[in-house]
């Protein structure tokens, strides 16, 4: 079993700046975990101190049960793959994947034998007698994926791995990590700031923003069901549209949200988890994915702006009052004018709309209260 479980985990540097507070975190047995979250939120120094890189200034850290707080990063048996691949430039690509076993003593045979199983998995068997500056920047990093792999480590780390590779590699190379996980079946960490990465590689998704966690979920759930303000708008392509000014009304006890004079009545669902919270009608902002809305009626309308044509898809830019509303619409259902400046009417599905707390930054259909404050009890403002 290769658990990992993070129990109040922060680091507080030297200088009194708390770079993460209070991690919590239980990684199960063979689970793909994808921290995410912009520049500066934490997410590498919470990888690194679980790699036995950065000293933990408090909490409790378990990897297979075993509390590895003190324990040297040798010890804790894992293995870790850089942005930088961090390859030994005069040792030849076979020397660099050995070199772990040979620290500890391996046996040659075993060192062969696993070394080359592990590059003929990664397709790199013919580069084993290159050194790593003959090699591209996809290759290299393929070898710094091998060098860990031969260890059989108990957890992968993996400290965005493919940001200094161009798009049409890494794309292809987040193929091949996909193929890669469910041959070596192990237990991975994985940090990134590509969103997209994050999506299709997580079995859950943690999001970080200035040193605290915000949400944890799959990457459905984050995409369905955002806990704020931050996590709605850095979850999804193109990001969500957000109405300031909007209202959430209460009528004959039944709610509705107030868009920019459009009313609608929300579903069945929001109608129990608002009723659930007692919440009274307040000020909103009302989030819509760029996914969820039609044109062709409805009582909101704007301008086009912008459209941009990708064959089975468009995006539109409208003008709606002001705000810029993205719509992301399928070609082949399109039959409207959509050429830069037509009006179009436009609309959505009360029960894709998220209604966020103006105040509090909060969604307040999450679940419940109690679950959100747990979840996100330091994002009470956001900045909008």
């Amino acid at each position: 079993m290769s658990e990992v479980i993070i129990k109040n985990m922060k680091k507080v540097y030297d200088n009194k700046v708390t770079a993460v507070h209070d991690f919590n975190l239980e990684i199960k047995d063979k689970e793909f975990i994808v921290l995410v979250g912009p520049s500066g939120c934490g997410k590498s120094t919470s990888l690194r101190m679980v790699a036995g890189l950065e000293e933990i200034s408090g909490g409790e850290l378990y990897i297979d049960g075993k509390l590895v707080n003190d324990v040297a990063p040798k010890d804790r048996d894992i293995a870790m793959v850089f942005q930088n691949y961090a390859l030994y430039p005069h040792m030849s690509v076979y020397e660099n994947m050995a070199f772990s076993l040979k620290l500890k003593k391996t046996p040659k045979d075993i060192i062969d034998k696993k070394v080359r199983e592990v590059a003929e998995i990664l397709d790199i068997t013919q580069y084993l007698e290159r050194k790593p500056k003959a090699l591209s920047g996809g290759q290299r990093q393929r070898v710094a994926i091998g060098r860990a792999m031969v260890r059989d480590p108990k957890v992968f780390l993996m400290d965005e791995p493919l940001s200094n590779l161009d798009a049409k590699l890494r794309n292809q190379m987040r193929a091949e990590i996909i193929k890669l996980r469910k041959r070596i079946d192990t237990t991975f960490m994985y940090v990134t700031h590509d969103q997209t990465e994050a999506m299709t590689l997580g079995d859950r998704i943690v999001i970080m923003k200035d040193g605290y966690v915000n949400q944890i979920g799959t990457p459905q759930e984050l995409f369905d069901s955002p806990v704020n303000l931050f996590v709605a708008g850095f979850i999804g392509m193109p990001v969500m549209n957000f109405f300031d000014g909007s209202k959430l009304l209460l009528e004959n006890g039944v709610y509705y949200a107030d868009i920019k004079g459009a009313k609608y009545k929300l579903s069945d669902f929001q109608q129990k988890a608002l009723k659930a919270n007692n919440q009274q009608p307040c000020d909103i902002i009302a989030g819509i994915r760029p996914q969820h809305i039609s044109v062709g009626s409805g009582d909101l309308v704007g301008e086009v702006e912008v459209s941009e044509m990708l064959g089975s898809e468009v995006n539109l830019h409208v003008n709606c009052e002001g705000d810029n509303v993205v719509m992301v619409l399928q070609t082949v259902d399109l039959n409207e004018d959509v050429s830069i400046g037509a009006k179009v009417h436009f609309t959505t599905q009360p029960r894709l709309i998220q209604l966020f707390d103006k105040a509090t930054g909060n969604n307040l259909v999450w679940y419940d209260a109690e679950s959100v404050a747990a979840h996100s009890p330091h994002c009470k403002k956001y900045d909008f």
